[in-house]
């Protein structure tokens, strides 16, 4: 087995479960270890980086669709990604905690969102008002897991 600081595996006895590998029986069928998931996780993140990478660069030469598909790709992509951790369904029971539901569900409208102002209405400038409202719900979505960090947050732009 490999040595250092990814491999999980041997780490087990020194390293507390934390909430982000908690659910260990959720991946049991499917064989995932918890390096294995650590580099599913990983590779989301980069997969859906690299994808809202390439649709930003073909919104700038005029490839509006594209842009929309490739965008909202990428951050499902990276959504998706912490799932590997904690585990698809208890995700999935997360994003609608009291906490988190109102990002979860501006999140998911503002994807829809992106689709309308992309394909049924091909209004460029309300597709990236749609893509920032999204890429702000999903930061405020993903800071609800950090303790504290949402008061942080509206503490240093002055509304907390």
């Amino acid at each position: 087995m490999a040595k250092g600081w990814l491999n999980l595996e041997t780490a087990t006895s020194t390293l507390p479960e934390t909430q982000f590998f908690e659910g260990d029986s959720a991946f049991k069928f499917l064989g995932l270890s918890r390096t294995t998931r650590l580099y599913g996780f990983i590779g989301c993140l980069v997969v859906g980086f690299v994808l809202s990478l390439l649709g930003s660069i073909l919104l700038f030469i005029g490839q509006l669709g594209i842009f929309a598909v490739l965008y909202v790709m990428g951050t499902i992509v990276s959504l998706v990604g912490t799932g590997f951790l904690i585990g698809f369904f208890k995700q999935l029971k997360l994003m609608f905690k009291p906490v988190r539901v109102a990002a979860t569900f501006i999140f998911l409208g503002s994807i829809v969102l992106v689709f309308i102002a992309a394909f049924v209405l091909d209004n460029d400038i309300l597709c990236l008002i749609f893509v920032i409202i999204e890429y702000l719900a999903y930061t405020w979505y993903t800071l609800s897991y950090i303790p504290y960090a949402r008061a942080a947050v509206t503490k240093a732009v002055g509304l907390g």
